[in-house]
C-alpha cells in the first residue's frame, strides 16, 4: 500500500524482495538488536504463548489431549472433544470459520499474527535469535564473525550456537509430533529402541531437521517466500486495515539532523535508517506496506526511541492505518468487516448446533471391496460387510446390530457376536449378511440397519445389498 503524498517514491524496491541482490544471491540479514516498550511486551507475550505451546501436549481435558491432530489414525482432539472421520462435515466446518475468521482479523488488524502470535516469529526471534545475540553479539558483531577467518574464536561460537540451535530443534520436533500422535506414543518412541518404531524414530528426526533448518538457515525466508499468509494480505488488506505504518505526512521531506540548519523545512523523520537495521526481514517500511512486513513492530521502538533523543513526538512509526495518517478518519467497522462478521456469526452458530447434536455412537457399513455376492443354499444370498462402530463417550459400551426392513435377514460378526467398543474409541468388524432371495427388490437393495444399546435404539444406518439381477415377466 504506497503512500499517496506530493513526494516521489522510488518504485523499484517492488520489484525483489529485501534478501535477494541483484544477481539472485541471497542477502543474509542481521538486524540490530530490538529493545523498547513494544519489544517488551513481545517478550511477555512470547513466554505466555510458547509455554502454552510446549505444555499443550501434556495438558488433559476430560482424559483427551487439549489438542491432538492424529492424521495417522483419523482421530483428532479439539478442546478435549474428540472428532473422527465420520464428523468430517465438523471438522471441515471449522476450518472453514477458522480461516474466515483469518480474514476478519487481517482485515481489521493486518498481520499482527505473524508478528506476535506466529510459531515461526516467536521462536525465531524470541529465541533462536536471542541466543545469537547472546553469542555472536549485535549486528555489527556478527557481520564481523560472518567475515572474519576461521580462527578458534569462530569455530567455538558457531559450534556452540548451532549445538545449542539442534538441542532446541530436537525439543521443538518433539513437541511437534506429540500434536501430531499424542505425547503417550511419544514417550514410547524416545524410551525404545529405534527398532522397535522405526517410523517412529524417523519422524521424529525428520522433524526435527527441519525445524534446525529453517530457524538455523533458512530464518526469515518461511515468511518471505514459503508462506502463503504474506500474499494473501495484498487481497485481504484495505486502506482502514491497522498495521505498521511510516506517517509520511509528518515524515516527508526527510534529512540528515544538522546543526544550524533551518529543521521546518524537513520533516520529522532524519533518515537514520534505524527502522531498516532492527527489521528482521531488511525491508524499510518508509516504502510503504510490504508482504515481507510481520508487524513485529521492532521499526516502532528504533523510531521511538530516536525521536525521543531529538526532542520530537514519538508515534513517526506506529500502529495505524492508512486512512487514519491520509485523513484522520479511523475506521474499523467497515461494510466488509460487518459482512466477514456476519458469515463468521453463521458458522459459529452452525457450528455449535452440529456439535451439540451430534451422535455419540456411531457405525459405518460398508461392502468388502472387490466382494460379490454368494449363494447360500438354494434361497439365501450372501454379501461381506466392513462395520465401523465409533464410541465417543468416556465408558465403553456393547452393542447390537439388527436388520429393520426385511424379514428373514441374518446378520452375523466374525469372530464372535460380541461388539464392544471401548471408550472414546473404534472397533472394526466383519459382519455376513444373509438375506433370502425373495426378499430382494434387484440387483441393490436398501437395507436398513438399526444400532441398539440394549433395547434402545440410536442409530439407523443405511446400506445397499447386492444380489442376482432378478427378471420382470
Amino acid at each position: 500500500m504506497q503512500p499517496d503524498n506530493l513526494y516521489e517514491y522510488d518504485e523499484e524496491y517492488r520489484d525483489s524482495i529485501a534478501t535477494v541482490d541483484e544477481q539472485g544471491r541471497r542477502i543474509w540479514v542481521y538486524p540490530k538488536k530490538p529493545k523498547g516498550k513494544y519489544h517488551r511486551a513481545r517478550i511477555a507475550v512470547s513466554v505466555i504463548l510458547l509455554s502454552i505451546l510446549f505444555a499443550g501436549p501434556f495438558i488433559k481435558i476430560g482424559g483427551e489431549p487439549f489438542l491432538l491432530l492424529n492424521v495417522f489414525e483419523r482421530k483428532f482432539s479439539i478442546l478435549g472433544i474428540v472428532f473422527w472421520p465420520q464428523d468430517f462435515f465438523i471438522l471441515a466446518l471449522m476450518l472453514i470459520s477458522f480461516f474466515v475468521f483469518i480474514i476478519l482479523f487481517t482485515v481489521v488488524f493486518g498481520r499482527v499474527w505473524c508478528g506476535w502470535a506466529c510459531p515461526q516469529t516467536l521462536f525465531m526471534e524470541m529465541v533462536f535469535r536471542k541466543i545469537e545475540y547472546l553469542i555472536d553479539g549485535d549486528a555489527n558483531q556478527q557481520r564481523k564473525l560472518a567475515r572474519g577467518p576461521w580462527n578458534a574464536e569462530k569455530i567455538r561460537k558457531r559450534g556452540l550456537k548451532h549445538f545449542i540451535f539442534a538441542i532446541i530443534a530436537v525439543l521443538i520436533g518433539h513437541v511437534a509430533m506429540a500434536y501430531l500422535i499424542g505425547i503417550e506414543q511419544v514417550q514410547e518412541i524416545v524410551t525404545e529402541s529405534p527398532a522397535e518404531n522405526l517410523a517412529g524414530f524417523l519422524g521424529l528426526v525428520a522433524f526435527s531437521a527441519v525445524f534446525y533448518a529453517v530457524f538455523a538457515f533458512f530464518r526469515e525466508q518461511a515468511c518471505i517466500a514459503v508462506c502463503p499468509y504474506g500474499r494473501l494480505q495484498g487481497v485481504l488488506l484495505v486502506k482502514d486495515s491497522m498495521a505498521v505504518m511510516y506517517d509520511w505526512i509528518r515524515g516527508e521531506p526527510r534529512g540528515k539532523l544538522r546543526k544550524k540548519e533551518v529543521q521546518a523545512e524537513k520533516g520529522d523523520c532524519i533518515d537514520c535508517k534505524l527502522c531498516v537495521h532492527v527489521c528482521p526481514t531488511g525491508i524499510d517500511i518508509r516504502n510503504g506496506t510490504q508482504l515481507e512486513c510481520v508487524n513485529c513492530t521492532a521499526c516502532i521502538d528504533a523510531c521511538d526511541d530516536v525521536m525521543t533523543k531529538i526532542g520530537k513526538p514519538t508515534g513517526l512509526i506506529r500502529p495505524t492505518s492508512h486512512s487514519a495518517i491520509e485523513s484522520g478518519n479511523k475506521r474499523i467497522f467497515t461494510p466488509r468487516v460487518a459482512g466477514y462478521s456476519v458469515v463468521l456469526t453463521l458458522l459459529m452458530v452452525l457450528l455449535t448446533v452440529f456439535i451439540s447434536g451430534r451422535a455419540d455412537v456411531e457405525a459405518t457399513v460398508l461392502r468388502v471391496p472387490g466382494m460379490l455376492y454368494q449363494r447360500v443354499d438354494d434361497d439365501q444370498i450372501q454379501n461381506l460387510y466392513n462395520v465401523q462402530f465409533i464410541n465417543k463417550t468416556t465408558e465403553p459400551i456393547e452393542l447390537t446390530l439388527k436388520v429393520l426392513n426385511l424379514e428373514g435377514t441374518s446378520l452375523e460378526k466374525v469372530g464372535g457376536p460380541e461388539i464392544l467398543v471401548p471408550a472414546k474409541g473404534k472397533l472394526d468388524a466383519v459382519f455376513t449378511f444373509l438375506i433370502p432371495e425373495d426378499q430382494l427388490t434387484g440387483a441393490k437393495t436398501r437395507v436398513k440397519l438399526g444400532l441398539y444399546n440394549g433395547d434402545v435404539l440410536i442409530d439407523e444406518i443405511k446400506t445397499n445389498f447386492l444380489g442376482p439381477i432378478i427378471l420382470k415377466p
